[in-house]
């Protein structure tokens, strides 16, 4: 007798869209939809609907992973475990984003950072396998980080928010509600976005606006390398596809440590500042990593 195939429900969920798939157990995408990020509400009530109607064609599934932008309660002694908590994403603070799907879909929901899932992805499967350390930041409309050591996503008080380390006073103005200089107002897409328009995609590597972005995003690199030691700083998200964005971060974080750090004769910069090697996939195999970890 056949073993009837065993399918999961996977959402990398971010502030700008909500990337909902069924995955089987060799990570293979069967169904996928990219519903936009709008009020909880409706966003909550589109994902539903999207795995009901996968239900119903026989991907019925018990676990659901599910890699989210934050902040997020993951205090699991919380009454409000598995919630979003105070964000800058209007109409989000204080969602309980795992009770409400656990409940509309009769699953268990395995929650996480969107950043915390897609290291723990690059970690098993992709440009961090082997290391020890790995950092995994993402550059998109915001900016997060997430922390793996030895395997493991690191919580603490709360877990890492990196895109709100604070970074020197610069030109360009933070769109953070909570702070006038960190990296997410200074950096994010959205901060590019608001101080140099829509078109900035069309500006040239050599204009000030790439220039500044690949700037604070070496500071942000040079913090992570002196604090956290790590093997790996794997770099996406939509603002890391503008074309030697990555190559520019190198080379200036490599300036800015000037000689200080003595790596092993193995180890580079440039073997340790890296594109993921999933690619678009990270967030989403994040989420079924959530749900094997």
């Amino acid at each position: 007798m056949s073993q009837q195939k065993e399918y999961f429900g996977v959402i990398e969920a971010g502030g700008t869209k909500f990337n909902c798939a069924i995955v089987d157990k060799e990570r293979n995408v069967l169904s996928y939809s990219r519903i936009p990020t709008q009020t909880a509400k409706q966003t909550l009530s589109n994902v539903v609907d999207f795995f009901n109607a996968q239900k119903a064609k026989g991907y019925s599934f018990s676990k659901l992973g599910l890699a989210c932008f934050g902040p997020l309660d993951l205090n699991n002694n919380s009454d409000t475990y598995g919630n979003i908590t105070q964000t800058p994403k209007a109409d989000w603070s204080d969602t309980p984003i795992k009770t409400v799907l656990e409940q509309k879909l009769s699953c268990d929901v395995f929650i996480d950072t969107d950043v915390n899932g897609a290291a723990l992805a690059e970690h098993r499967w992709g440009a961090g396998q082997g290391a020890k350390v790995l950092v995994y930041i993402t550059v998109g409309t915001g900016i997060g980080g997430g922390l793996v050591i030895n395997g493991q996503p690191i919580h603490g008080a709360i877990h890492p928010e990196m895109g709100h380390m604070l970074i020197p006073q610069t030109e360009v103005k933070s769109v953070c509600p909570f702070h006038e200089n960190c990296i997410e107002g200074a950096a994010s897409g959205k901060a590019m976005a608001f101080n140099w328009g829509d078109d900035v995609k069309g500006f040239p590597l050599e204009h000030q606006a790439w220039q500044i972005e690949s700037d604070l995003l070496s500071i942000l690199c040079h913090n992570l390398l002196v604090m956290l030691s790590p093997e790996k700083i794997i770099m996406g998200g939509g603002v890391m596809s503008f074309p030697g964005l990555l190559e520019q971060v190198v080379l200036k974080t490599e300036k800015r440590l000037n000689g200080y750090l003595k790596l092993p004769s193995d180890k580079t910069i440039v073997q340790i500042i890296q594109a993921p090697q999933l690619g678009d996939d990270a967030g989403l195999f994040g989420a079924f990593a959530l749900i094997e970890h």
